[in-house]
């Protein structure tokens, strides 16, 4: 019994000090934003990395997860005689909820992974103790531009998904519920309001800022060479996919 609560109590002190070790980076990240200038390049071209190295996976994810939607919507709608309702539906599910999170999933997947792979091979091969040594700080030199970079791009890949996913579900309207396009799209835009763009918008914001900062403090913390390295990506996915289902429902609720 002791052994086992020994144990509970070092598990919850990781992870207290893990918390604090990301909200300690992500504060020292907004603090060197005023250097912004110097960095610009280096977030460009993550920012670039990020965008173009997810658009294929969110293009499919996106695309698929709007023809599930209007396919599952309108196998139901239609025994009401309802199915030209997909729209409404589609749009508002996109904009609102799976357009974010399904963003957030994949940017995590594919970025958070490598960055937590990327900054844990330099921690582990003792680079960021020589960028110490040499009075560079790593927040500034690397935390802080990809931090940046995953947010705009997290931004920019959720508004992609919403279009494809919405036209992805106008496909199947069309092909499978026999749904004319005009009418689709006109139940789509009607249905959007604004809080429903900027409040998806507002959520793949606070996904990105969370992935990040969690792949860049696993990298960070990263210790016992190869193997630590693969133990910080596999924290970060899991962490971010936890953390974006999470912030979901207390964002929804903070906005609807």
């Amino acid at each position: 019994m002791l052994a086992a609560i020994s144990a509970v109590e070092l598990w919850f002190e990781g992870v207290c000090f893990g918390a604090g070790h990301a909200v300690d980076l992500l504060g020292r990240a907004i603090l060197n934003l005023r250097l912004l200038g110097r960095k610009w390049r280096e977030i460009v071209n993550q920012t670039f990395k990020a965008t173009y190295g997810s658009l294929p996976i969110t293009f499919l994810t996106g695309t698929f997860t709007g023809m599930i939607l209007a396919l599952q919507a309108g196998i139901e709608l239609a025994k009401y005689g309802q199915e030209s309702s997909i729209g409404y539906l589609v749009a508002a599910t996109m904009c609102r909820e799976m357009g974010p999170v399904m963003t957030g999933i994949a940017v995590a997947g594919l970025m958070g992974s490598t960055y937590a792979a990327e900054l844990g091979t330099m921690k582990v091969n003792e680079e960021i103790d020589a960028l110490e040594v040499m009075s560079i700080d790593p927040v500034y030199f690397l935390v802080m531009p990809r931090v940046l970079a995953l947010t705009i791009a997290c931004v920019v890949l959720t508004i992609f998904t919403n279009t494809v996913g919405i036209i992805g579900g106008a496909l199947v309207g069309k092909s499978q519920l026999n749904v004319a396009m005009d009418v689709y799209f006109t139940n789509a835009l009607d249905v959007l309001k604004l809080k429903d763009i900027y409040g998806g918008l507002a959520k793949s914001f606070v996904f990105g800022v969370t992935i990040s900062t969690i792949a860049c403090s696993q990298g960070l913390r990263a210790e016992n060479g190869a193997e630590g390295v693969g133990n910080a990506t596999l924290r970060t996915v899991v962490f971010s996919f936890v953390l974006i289902l999470m912030f979901d429902y207390f964002l929804t609720w903070a906005f609807y």
